[in-house]
């Protein structure tokens, strides 16, 4: 085991002039790895009696395939439905006995759970964790079961959600080679047809300790909590990781567009342009390019579009960090009466003038101020430390990176702003997806809806 001492540094919170020290952290984070190739990263925080621990599985819907789409989120949701020790309802139970909580989550990546719970419980949250993740339970039942509450999810997420439908449809145009081309939530036929076959087989490909990664942050002595890792997950043993994902998304060479009629008050607008990913040195100017675009009201497109000329009642920017190359979201509500085509006419106005003209040095030095700040309000509390840990070291590839967030944000030059959105945010590198609305609703199921 290793200590590792992360220690967020002063940063200015107003102009490169005015620089206010903020008081000093350190957060001591202690690593160990199992045998069978879990390793558990430990920070301790005695501030209150809680502990946040997030398990991370480096497996989601780019692991997939064609047939088994949406079988990722779907251990989200089996991995609570009961293993060998504890049958089907008791995960829940008995945290809950505890004092604990837990949720989880599915990306493009990664499958993520999180318990949080009182210091005293920690042995009986390993208890349960490895239950599940060395004995889970694949009783038809409670499969048939689940299989029509995840199809539930995708009909509130996506097919009955305007802005859900137009995000798949927008992202299934964009990527044409990569996995990133199918939903997490996965297809309506692929949802119906997973056979136990493959979930078994799935199941073993991901679910191992050996392709996760274990964050514990609070009220823990870190020997204990490898200790106790040692005892419930280090016996459990390790599978094959998953194979790698070979397929790389090809350069986009035209435009693509993408319009669905749905039944709507207003249409909406999304376009996505190809960009990197969370190992690229420009996934840090993406992230300022979306403060100097859409973060608060004196950013640009909210100044332009929403505020001065009025077309749009909202307009967002976002790109995830991913293990492959992901898109540059621009997503807009345009106002009654002014059509998609015009607000993506000014939008594409004000992204021209600044990849022209790059942003001026208050200006930068704000849309900085605002990462900079947000990424350290994200390590505040101890679940978004142990998120933020977890993130760092399996996406970006390292949690000693988290040290150097700051200096990213402080390298990047005006001439970066520019240099990135030349290269990436241009039209033939874009899928423009439109929502046209409908005069009625249509009573249409999805493809292969379940009966």
């Amino acid at each position: 085991m290793n200590r590792y001492r992360f220690r967020p540094a002063l940063f200015c919170l107003l102009s490169s002039a005015l620089c206010l020290p903020l008081a000093g952290q350190s957060f001591a984070v202690q690593e160990h790895t199992l045998k069978n190739g879990m390793k558990v990263l430990v920070q301790e925080d005695q501030t209150i009696p809680n502990v946040a621990m997030y398990t991370f599985f480096r497996v989601g819907s780019r692991n997939e395939h064609e047939g088994i789409t949406g079988i990722s989120h779907f251990f989200e949701h089996m991995m609570f439905n009961g293993a060998k020790k504890y049958g089907h309802g008791e995960f829940d139970t008995k945290m809950a006995l505890a004092g604990g909580e837990n949720n989880a989550y599915t990306s493009n990546d990664l499958t993520v759970y999180q318990d949080w719970f009182p210091a005293p419980a920690l042995e009986t949250i390993f208890d349960l964790e490895a239950d599940r993740v060395e004995n889970l339970a694949f009783d038809p039942k409670v499969i048939a079961s689940e299989r029509q509450v995840v199809y539930s999810e995708r009909r509130l997420r996506v097919d009955n959600s305007n802005p859900g439908l137009l995000n798949e449809q927008m992202e299934a145009a964009a990527f044409t080679a990569s996995p990133y081309h199918w939903p997490v939530v996965g297809w309506p036929t692929d949802i119906e047809a997973w056979t136990m076959d493959d979930l078994k087989a799935y199941f073993a490909m991901g679910y191992s300790p050996s392709n996760a990664t274990m964050v514990v942050v609070g009220a823990v002595k870190a020997a204990d909590v490898f200790r106790l890792a040692e005892k419930y997950m280090e016996t459990i043993p390790a599978h094959t990781p998953p194979p790698p994902v070979r397929t790389k998304e090809p350069a986009q060479i035209g435009e693509r567009r993408v319009s669905v009629d749905k039944f709507a008050q207003l249409p909406l607008l999304e376009i996505g342009y190809h960009a990197v990913d969370a190992k690229s040195p420009d996934y840090y100017v993406f992230q300022l390019i979306d403060n100097l675009m859409t973060t608060g009201q004196s950013s640009r497109l909210y100044t332009s579009l929403v505020d001065k000329q009025q077309l749009a009642v909202s307009v967002n920017t976002y790109m995830s960090a991913t293990f492959d190359p992901t898109l540059f979201h621009f997503t807009a509500q345009p106002r009654q009466g002014v059509t998609a085509e015009t607000v993506e006419e000014a939008m594409d106005v004000e992204i021209d003038k600044l990849a022209a003209e790059g942003p001026g040095d208050k200006e930068l030095q704000k849309a900085k101020n605002q990462a900079i700040a947000a990424h350290y309000r994200g390590l505040r509390s101890i679940s978004g430390r142990a998120g933020q840990i977890g993130n760092y070291e399996v996406l970006f590839g390292d949690y000693h990176k988290l040290d150097g967030v700051e200096q990213e944000y402080a390298k990047v030059t005006a001439a970066d702003v520019q240099r990135v959105m030349k290269k990436y945010l241009v039209k033939t590198n874009r899928t423009v997806a439109v929502l046209v609305p409908t005069a009625q609703a249509a009573v249409v199921a999805p493809a292969g809806e379940a009966k």
